[in-house]
């Protein structure tokens, strides 16, 4: 068995993340039978929503490396 290359299956779980939510959005468009589904879709799509931006703020750090230290001398 082939293992999987990491960054290759990050990309391949973004990309199932946004079809997910995009197909949310179309079966809230379309209409929707009751509230209790109503709110299980947008928690799904709210999840999902959160996760990717979970994905993208490990891809793309923004906060200062803790290995790095800076020292300000007086």
């Amino acid at each position: 068995m082939q293992e999987a290359d990491p960054i290759n299956v990050i990309f391949k779980l973004q990309k199932f993340l946004k079809e997910n939510i995009e197909n949310n959005i179309s079966i809230l468009v379309s209409g929707v039978d009751n509230m209790d589904t109503y709110k299980y879709i947008t928690a799904t799509i709210h999840t999902n929503d959160r996760i990717l931006q979970e994905i993208s703020n490990l891809l793309n750090p923004k906060e200062p490396n803790d290995d790095k230290v800076t020292r300000i001398r007086k």
